[in-house]
């Protein structure tokens, strides 16, 4: 129930402020919720990576392999 109550105040919060936002506070939002959903899919629906003595070697090296290609992707365009 908890997390259906954060989905929703959250979204009405969003929805109400999306004028009042200024742009920089957006994207840093954004960014927060893009990221939190990564690591959400790597670490929980990825059962691999987090099985085993060293869990987060796994979650790192996507996040450095994602970085690298984001990186890659603003470079060459």
């Amino acid at each position: 129930m908890i997390p259906f109550l954060g989905t929703a105040l959250g979204s009405a919060f969003v929805f109400f402020m999306k004028r009042d936002m200024p742009a920089l506070l957006q994207k840093v939002l954004l960014a927060f919720a893009a990221g939190a959903m990564l690591y959400v899919v790597v670490e929980e629906l990825v059962p691999d990576y987090s099985q085993g003595k060293h869990s987060n070697i796994g979650t790192v090296g996507f996040a450095i392999g994602f970085a690298l290609m984001m990186v890659l992707d603003v470079v060459l365009g």
